[in-house]
C-alpha cells in the first residue's frame, strides 16, 4: 500500500487491508488534522480493499467531520463501488461523480 500527497489530496494504491490499516489510518488522520477544506482521497490505484480498509476510510470520514472538513472519494474502483452500495455507505460518503460514474 502507498499513500502519496498532502493535506488536500492523497492518492492511495495497492491494498488497503488489515496489514496496511494502521499506517493508512495514521497518514489520513495527520492529513486531516493539518489541513483545511475537503480532503480528496484518490482511490484509482487501489487494487484491494477489505473490511478493515473500509473501516479506515469510515474512521477518516468521521475524523474529517470532527475537524470541520469533508472526505471526498475520487476514482472509486468498480469493486469498491459495489461494496459501498452493498453496505449502503455510498449514502454517507462523499463520492466525486457519485456511484455509477464507472460501469459496475
Amino acid at each position: 500500500m502507498y499513500i502519496r500527497g498532502d493535506h488536500a489530496e492523497l492518492a492511495v494504491g495497492g491494498s488497503l487491508d488489515v496489514r496496511s490499516a494502521a499506517d493508512a489510518r495514521t497518514v489520513l488522520h495527520s492529513a486531516l488534522d493539518e489541513g483545511a477544506g475537503d480532503l480528496v482521497l484518490d482511490l484509482g490505484g487501489l487494487d484491494a480493499l477489505d473490511a478493515t480498509g473500509l473501516g479506515v476510510i469510515m474512521g477518516a470520514h468521521r475524523q474529517a467531520g470532527r475537524c470541520g472538513r469533508r472526505l471526498v472519494l475520487r476514482n472509486v474502483p468498480p469493486q469498491m463501488q459495489r461494496l459501498l452500495v452493498a453496505t449502503r455507505l455510498h449514502r454517507i460518503l462523499a463520492i466525486e461523480g457519485g456511484i455509477g460514474a464507472h460501469p459496475l
